[in-house]
């Protein structure tokens, strides 16, 4: 059975909490992660940020719709896991480490198994790609994000 799996990092130059506003506010993650469609949030915890969601993501052999649950651990971890949807797994996070002098580094890690059907359309060479698209790009858009671009 063919998973996407990995971890990817980078080195931020705003404060933990600049960059931890970015990752909890999961309604605009679209603005900034290039391969996600359309995000909604389904439910709100009690500070407002998104619990539940209903998402849409460009795995670019296909689109993929899921709903996810949120959880957040201020201002260090923001979690999610597919509750509902096309894939059979999908767990991720933000770990978020402040390195002094207003410098933050973010890391993603993200595992998915894709499961029925969209397994046959994984080889090793798709796996790859599809590693690079959702994971090893997510802390440097989120460094974009966080420094002005």
């Amino acid at each position: 059975m063919a998973k996407v799996s990995g971890s990817a990092s980078a080195d931020v130059a705003a404060p933990i909490d600049a960059v931890w506003a970015i990752v909890q506010d999961v309604e605009r993650w679209p603005a900034w992660q290039d391969t996600l469609g359309e995000l909604r949030a389904l439910e709100h915890d009690g500070e407002g940020r998104a619990s539940v969601c209903q998402m849409q993501l460009d795995a670019k052999i296909t689109q993929i719709k899921m709903k996810l649950r949120c959880d957040y651990q201020p201002p260090r971890r923001m979690s999610f896991q597919r509750e509902s949807g096309d894939l059979s797994s999908l767990a991720g996070s933000w770990q978020l480490e402040d390195l002094g002098d207003g410098r933050t580094r973010a890391t993603y890690d993200l595992v998915v198994n894709p499961g029925g059907v969209l397994n046959f359309l994984l080889n090793d060479a798709t796996t790859k790609r599809l590693r690079e698209t959702l994971v090893d790009v997510r802390p440097g858009e989120l460094k974009t994000r966080a420094e002005g671009g």
